[in-house]
C-alpha cells in the first residue's frame, strides 16, 4: 500500500526534491496589483524579490481552495489506487486558511480516501524540511503510523529563529502589531523572532545589531542540540551569501548529519521581505 504526502507551495521545497521524492504540491498564489502569479509555477523566488523592488504597493496572497485540493486527492487516487493513505501536511493554520481549505476537501472525499490533514503550526521550510522526511521514511516503507509519530515528535522539537532586515512587511501584512514594528526601526534593534507553539510570528529577543543576533541564535542552537547529531536548514531572502556563510558555520559548530540551503518562497517572501536570515535545526 502507498503512501503519498501532499504539501502546499509555502512549504519552499525545491521542485526537483518534491518530483524526486513523489511529494504533491498545491500551490497559493501571489498578486502583484492586478497580476496574479502561481507560486512555484508562474513565478520563482527569484523572480519574486525582483519584482519586489520595483513594486509600487505590497504584493498580497491568497490560499489554494477545497476544489484545489480535492483535485490533487482525486489526481493521487487516479495515480494510486483507492487504497493509497495520504498525509497533509499544511501551513500553518494560524498564518493562513490553507489548512482549512485542505481539510474540507478531506471531508468530501473521506468516503473514497484514506486522508489525515495535519496543520504543521510552522512555515516555509521549517515544515517543508519535515515534508521532505516524511516523503523519505514512505519511500523507505515506513507504516503510516510511525510517519505519523515521527512528524508529532518533529513538531514538538524543531528549532527556528529568523532575523529580517526590516518588521515592515510583518506589519503591513497584519502578522505583527505596529509598536513591534516601530521597535525595531529605531537604534538598530534586532529582534529574533520564532513561531509559537501555536504557529504564529513570535518574538524570542531583542538585541542591537545583526552580529549579535547571530551570536544569541547560535546559543539558543547550541543550548538545544547539546552535542547531538543534528539535520539544519539556513533559509533567506534575496541574501545567498549570507545564508551560505551560516550554514558553514553551522556545519564546524555542530553535529550535522544533513542540511539545506535555500531561498524561500514568494508566499512567505510577501510577509517578510528581503534580507531574512532563517535558521531551522532539529535533532536526528
Amino acid at each position: 500500500m502507498s503512501i503519498v504526502i501532499v504539501t502546499d507551495s509555502a512549504s519552499d521545497i525545491d521542485s526537483e526534491l518534491r518530483e524526486s521524492l513523489g511529494i504533491v504540491s498545491v500551490p497559493l498564489k501571489v498578486m502583484f496589483g492586478e497580476e496574479t502569479y502561481t507560486d512555484g509555477v508562474t513565478i520563482t523566488s527569484t523572480m519574486f524579490f525582483e519584482k519586489l523592488k520595483h513594486a509600487e504597493a505590497l504584493p498580497t496572497t491568497s490560499q489554494p481552495s477545497p476544489i484545489d485540493f480535492a483535485e490533487a486527492y482525486k489526481g493521487i487516487r487516479d495515480q494510486h489506487g483507492s487504497d493509497v493513505q495520504i498525509i497533509v501536511l499544511s501551513l500553518s493554520a494560524a498564518l493562513s486558511g490553507t489548512y482549512q481549505s485542505a481539510v474540507i476537501a478531506q471531508t468530501m472525499m473521506e468516503e473514497q480516501l484514506d486522508i489525515t490533514v495535519i496543520d504543521t503550526r510552522k512555515a516555509s521550510f521549517v515544515y517543508g524540511m519535515l515534508v521532505v522526511e516524511a516523503a523519505q521514511a514512505a519511500r523507505d516503507g515506513k507504516t503510516k503510523q510511525q510517519i505519523l509519530d515521527m512528524i508529532d515528535r518533529y513538531l514538538d522539537e524543531v528549532q527556528v529563529y529568523f532575523i529580517v532586515d526590516t518588521l515592515e512587511f510583518l506589519q503591513k501584512g497584519g502578522r505583527i502589531g505596529k509598536a513591534s514594528a516601530l521597535i525595531g526601526s529605531l537604534l538598530n534593534i534586532k529582534p529574533i523572532l520564532t513561531l509559537d507553539p501555536a504557529g504564529y510570528v513570535a518574538a524570542y529577543d531583542k538585541v542591537r545589531g545583526t552580529k549579535k543576533a547571530i551570536a544569541r541564535v547560535m546559543e539558543a542552537l547550541k543550548e538545544y542540540a547539546s552535542g547531538q547529531p543534528v539535520k539544519v536548514a539556513m533559509l533567506h531572502s534575496a541574501v545567498p551569501d549570507q545564508a551560505a556563510e551560516h550554514l558553514a558555520s553551522l556545519k564546524e559548530q555542530f553535529q550535522v548529519t544533513g542540511s539545506y540551503l535555500l531561498e524561500i518562497g514568494p508566499v512567505i517572501g510577501t510577509h517578510v521581505g528581503p534580507g531574512l536570515l532563517g535558521f531551522v535545526m532539529v535533532k536526528e
